[in-house]
């Protein structure tokens, strides 16, 4: 029986200020970086930046049918607007003579001809869509949005519509159209997290934190403010909290989370952070508030990770429950150990968006 072929990486043209899914397929992926403060390029590893010189190149790979897909990356706000110009202008890099307006045009090239189908991918921390990618959503074939609400059309909310989106508003079809490209996304775990993670796994089973938490209080959201206060509690009833004043490198973060049983990992800005996987990766158990938007491939609870309610009471109850069982917490740190590497992983996920987008692309068996 012949050996299998290995699995083809796919051909991927991705512009925006991050190179996810370049990191995922360097060697199949272009990349064409928005970045504002970008000042490093390199052509024979796929990564240039978007200038006057490289925009002709842009164009011509926008029409070349040869990649798989055409993954952009989600605008915050119009690269039009007098916020964003101030932003351009008046930066340090200015100092140097170095405007980079040119940036902006990185997107507006998609209103021309494009060969292959287009993924947008939104990992902004708002649960809404700013009217900018309007034109950008109309022509892609999907829309992975991070902070996907429940109700898929509150992502319109503020932006595309003044308020919470009317019955009337939900009964346009075009509006139709855009709410039926919508899909959930992951951050997942950052390159080299997996091999970080491997320094700290003798850590697993020497347990001696009950729960971990380092991340922003101050500026953040209710939710972390209010869960502080519970967690003072319990360190004063005899838990042992390891909440770090100053910041920590992620060496030693990783060493944290791998001697604790449970690790705190409320939202954000966003409901969804590195976190969560990143706890999971080092062999402890995840503990958030119950998720607010739809999730790509979630933690199953009990499984993988611990859930609880933001009303009073609820987060101490939650780890007090975990707490008592702990050979139980062991092999949910295991469970979901495995899960996240499985399924949360760069390439995992960015196989997921060209999977999905080459689906839902017009001409396909599934669109």
């Amino acid at each position: 029986m012949p050996d299998p072929q290995p699995e083809r990486s796919p051909r991927i043209l991705e512009i925006g200020p991050t190179p996810f899914l370049h990191a995922a397929f360097p060697e199949s992926t272009d990349f064409y970086s928005t970045w504002l403060d970008e000042t490093t390029a390199n052509a024979s590893e796929g990564r240039r930046i978007v200038t006057m010189r490289e925009l002709p190149g842009l164009a011509r790979r926008l029409r070349d049918r040869s990649y798989d897909i055409v993954a952009v990356h989600a605008l915050p706000y119009s690269p039009w607007s007098p916020d964003a110009l101030v932003r351009a202008i008046f930066r340090r890099s200015a100092l140097r003579g170095s405007i980079p307006l040119v940036r902006q045009f990185g997107h507006q090239l998609l209103r021309g001809t494009v060969g292959a189908p287009i993924a947008i991918v939104d990992f902004e921390d708002s649960a809404v869509i700013d009217r900018a990618n309007a034109f950008l959503w109309d022509k892609a074939a999907a829309y992975f949005k991070r902070e996907l609400p429940a109700d898929h059309w509150q992502v319109f909310s503020g932006t595309f519509h003044r308020r919470l989106p009317t019955r009337r508003f939900r009964e346009v079809e075009s509006n139709d159209r855009r709410i039926k490209k919508l899909a959930p996304i992951a951050l997942g775990i950052e390159v080299g997290a997996e091999e970080r993670s491997a320094h700290v796994m003798d850590a697993k089973n020497q347990k001696v934190i009950d729960v971990f938490f380092a991340g922003r209080i101050r500026g953040s959201s209710t939710v972390r403010s209010r869960g502080m206060q519970e967690l003072e509690a319990l360190r004063e009833e005899g838990y042992t909290i390891d909440v770090p004043d100053e910041p920590v490198s992620k060496e030693e973060f990783f060493a944290r989370c791998a001697r604790a049983w449970i690790v705190w990992s409320p939202a954000g800005y966003g409901w969804q952070c590195f976190r969560t996987w990143e706890a999971a990766l080092c062999g402890s158990v995840p503990l958030t508030n119950r998720p607010v938007i739809e999730q790509y491939r979630p933690l199953a609870e009990g499984e993988h990770a611990l859930y609880y309610d933001v009303e009073p009471g609820g987060l101490s109850h939650a780890i007090k429950s975990a707490l008592a069982d702990k050979n139980r917490l062991l092999a949910m740190a295991d469970a979901s150990r495995a899960y996240v590497l499985q399924h949360h992983s760069r390439k995992a996920i960015a196989r997921y968006v060209v999977e999905t987008t080459l689906q839902r692309a017009p001409g396909s068996a599934d669109s």
